[in-house]
């Protein structure tokens, strides 16, 4: 059994894995600490409790959206969120609009990760 050490808000938390899943975990940790930071900025330090509670549920917001739209993807549906899509009733630039949508934000959020 593997330990890698994260740091969020300043804080250094030594956490077991399995081996081989300390880069992931190490990736996740920087991805939860630009969560962090962001709220810093705009609440203050108002806890570690609850920065971490606000930074969960703010991972679990774009999880639960991002599911929606991989199933409404999934259904050939229109995703949730903005509706793209051309109108036709067809379904077929919808659909791809809604792919690139999401692959887009993956993107930005691997970008966003790799500068941090």
């Amino acid at each position: 059994m593997a330990q890698v050490n994260l740091q969020i808000n300043g804080r250094d938390y030594l956490i077991a894995c399995e081996d081989g899943e300390e880069k992931h975990l190490t990736f996740l940790a920087k991805y939860i600490n630009r969560q962090v930071e962001g709220l810093v900025e705009s609440v203050g330090q108002v806890g570690e409790a609850r920065l971490l509670l606000m930074a969960s549920l703010m991972v679990a917001d774009e999880l639960a959206e991002t599911s929606q739209e991989l199933d409404a993807l999934k259904d050939g549906e229109e995703g949730p969120s903005d509706g793209s899509g051309d109108g036709d009733g067809d379904g077929g630039d919808m659909d791809q609009a809604t792919l690139d949508k999401l692959s887009q934000r993956i993107e930005d959020i691997a970008a966003r990760l790799e500068n941090s």
